[in-house]
């Protein structure tokens, strides 16, 4: 009788592999810029192929540190192209691949600073006293902001406005609430009914934010993983990705 049951377990697993990993959880770190569509992505992913997703966001530098120590996640979304290049010669991940491309803005939520032409004439404006930006050493579109900056002639001069957050989400959170007054972004907030509300101007002077994904070597649910990986570049993740503001 087990032997039977053993023999049908297989044949399950045969053919219908989805099925099989349907005990599967996946631990999934996810740069925070990509938690707009992330959300919407782990749901399709759930309903289509029956594997659980927890996710957790935060800075891409963060998420490297905790994966270079040991932390169990399963694939690692950063918001760079260096993170899972390390970790893939360093033999802790697979081959990176490039999964969506992002671009970076000014946001507000005060009304009266809607006038701004660009950019620049809204940082350099005198109703802005507080200015939010990522940790540059852990967020790549801090980086990118600070190269925009320093483009312009302006990264000096906004030192004493600048105010540090954890991640992009945060950088948001203290604009959105009025913590500050504008805060660099990525285009991506303005995939919700919060990033609406408000104001944004393009920073064409940044580079794009080119990021890459990879599935860590150690993890205990490879299969399906590697099935998130690949359902990240499908037809039907594109099309969310589009619509929010990433290529």
């Amino acid at each position: 009788m087990k032997t039977r049951l053993t023999i049908l377990g297989l044949a399950i697993c045969l053919v219908f592999p989805s099925l099989a990993r349907a005990g599967d959880k996946l631990m999934v770190a996810v740069a925070a810029n990509y938690m707009v569509p992330f959300q919407e992505i782990r749901e399709l992913f759930v309903k289509k192929y029956h594997i659980e997703v927890e996710q957790t966001f935060a800075s891409t530098g963060k998420f490297y540190a905790q994966i270079i120590h040991g932390a169990p996640y399963d694939l690692f979304l950063a918001a760079d192209e260096q993170r899972p290049k390390l970790l893939f010669d360093q033999g802790l991940a697979t081959e990176p691949f490039i999964y969506a491309t992002g671009r970076l803005i000014v946001w507000t939520a005060k009304a009266d600073l809607r006038q701004a032409k660009n950019w620049q004439d809204l940082i350099k404006s005198s109703a802005v006293q507080k200015i939010a930006i990522a940790n540059i050493e852990n967020a790549p579109y801090a980086t990118a902001a600070k190269i925009a900056l320093e483009k312009v002639g302006l990264w000096d001069s906004v030192q004493g406005k600048l105010v540090f957050a954890q991640d992009v989400a945060q950088v948001f959170q203290y604009a959105h609430t009025g913590a500050v007054d504008v805060g660099f972004c990525p285009l991506s907030v303005m995939g919700n009914d919060l990033g609406q509300s408000g104001f944004y101007l393009k920073v064409d002077q940044a580079p794009p934010i080119v990021q890459a994904a990879c599935v860590i070597k150690n993890s205990k649910h490879r299969e399906a993983a590697e099935e998130l990986a690949a359902f990240l570049t499908s037809a039907e993740v594109m099309a969310i990705k589009q619509r929010i503001g990433y290529e």
